[in-house]
């Protein structure tokens, strides 16, 4: 019995492989990136794409991954070369502690590893373990995801070109804990608009379900929520004691584009970056109130095409 499973979960594998080169191979040399992008739109959002003179957030940030092109995004929002342009243009003391890089899987010796420890893919989104603690962990089934994260080009799911060619890699971080944030790290992302960190965007509790509220530069609770279609918190959310040296961070590392999303973590009274992200839900989540989609969007001033 114990060798038809093991023969069949071998059989599924070998077709997943064989889907994901398809798969890969139809989005790179049949479809083009605005065709991915307006099927998906419509689907997700359920109308056309509005890329001549866009006004919303969605559409804007869709006009930015067919018409802009600045090779320096495409170093922040590799995972592992992102760590010298911070240290550069905020300081290495917002960096959480590197413990190794891998460029294969069987590289990963969990023997020299702590108990806990962060995985994550240099190359895409979405790309992370979390480990807690390594002995719990079914490490088979890691590293095959790990294997799928390597042999992935994340740009063609949904044509983010800043991903396309980042060399990929397994970047593996120190674990950070708060006791004060047992349900999960809160993240806090803030929304900036040619170097100006405008709105933060706080998340909580995703070990729960999560809850997003957002708050302006003096930390004024905003009226709407988004991007993705979570509640508010029903707890106030107190302000980071370093709030305004998150805000500085934020502004250098931002500068350069037109928009960004800093990510940070707050924890133990110490600043940590977390990623540069361009393309937020790759331009297919939305705001709530609807009006915000457009008080939003306009906040962006699109450059030259290039």
């Amino acid at each position: 019995m114990k060798s038809l499973i093991k023969k069949n979960y071998k059989i599924f594998y070998f077709f997943a492989y064989i889907y994901d080169i398809t798969l890969q191979f139809y989005r790179k040399h049949i479809l083009t990136r605005e065709k991915i992008i307006k099927r998906r739109y419509k689907k997700r959002l359920g109308r056309e794409v509005r890329l001549n003179n866009p006004v919303e957030f969605n559409d804007k940030v869709q006009w930015l991954k067919l018409n802009w092109y600045d090779s320096f995004a495409t170093t922040c929002a590799d995972k592992y070369k992102v760590r010298d342009v911070v240290e550069k243009k905020a300081g290495s003391k917002y960096l959480n502690n590197l413990l190794a890089v891998y460029e294969n899987v069987n590289e990963i010796d969990l023997t020299k590893l702590p108990k806990s420890f962060v995985l994550k893919g240099s190359h895409g989104s979405g790309y992370n373990i979390v480990c807690k603690d390594k002995s719990k962990m079914n490490w088979k089934k890691e590293f095959k995801k790990m294997r799928r994260w390597l042999r992935n080009n994340y740009y063609l799911r949904n044509g983010e070109w800043v991903y396309r060619d980042i060399k990929p890699r397994i970047v593996c971080e120190e674990f950070l804990f708060d006791q004060s944030q047992e349900e999960g790290l809160i993240d806090y992302k803030f929304y900036c608009f040619n170097g100006k960190p405008t709105y933060c965007q706080v998340i909580k509790e995703r070990n729960t379900g999560g809850t997003i509220d957002f708050f302006d530069e003096e930390w004024n609770h905003m009226e709407f929520r988004g991007l993705q279609d979570l509640p508010y918190s029903k707890e106030r959310i107190p302000r980071p004691e370093k709030f305004a040296e998150m805000l500085t961070i934020a502004a250098k590392l931002s500068e350069a584009f037109p928009f960004v999303r800093v990510d940070l973590y707050y924890v133990n009274n110490k600043i940590y970056f977390g990623e540069l992200t361009f393309f937020p839900r790759s331009g297919f989540g939305q705001f709530y109130p609807s009006e915000w989609n457009e008080k939003i969007g306009r906040l962006i001033e699109l450059p030259n095409k290039k």
